[in-house]
């Protein structure tokens, strides 16, 4: 534990921006499997709808600074991809 105040606040702050994050990707990871599925059930419409969602939560995402611009663009990438491949 941290001899100085500053410190000690800034762990329990730290900790609370940490437990954010983990559920904001926990929940962007759910809205990309739920991309993959619609795409694996070749439900073009359901992907489509899926695929706005997962953007929007990747691209805040990127504005709060949880993931890297790359990493977005990548992701984003792929599910249009995947989505494409419906015919």
């Amino acid at each position: 534990m941290a001899n100085i105040k500053q410190q000690a606040k800034r762990i329990i702050t730290s900790q609370k921006s940490r437990l954010r994050n983990v559920a904001f990707k926990s929940s962007t990871k759910t809205a990309m499997k739920k991309v993959e599925a619609a795409v694996r059930n070749n439900n073009r419409e359901e992907a489509i709808e899926a695929f706005r969602l997962a953007s929007k939560k990747l691209d805040k995402a990127l504005a709060k600074g949880i993931y890297h611009k790359n990493f977005v663009s990548r992701n984003k990438s792929r599910l249009a991809k995947m989505i494409n491949t419906i015919a």
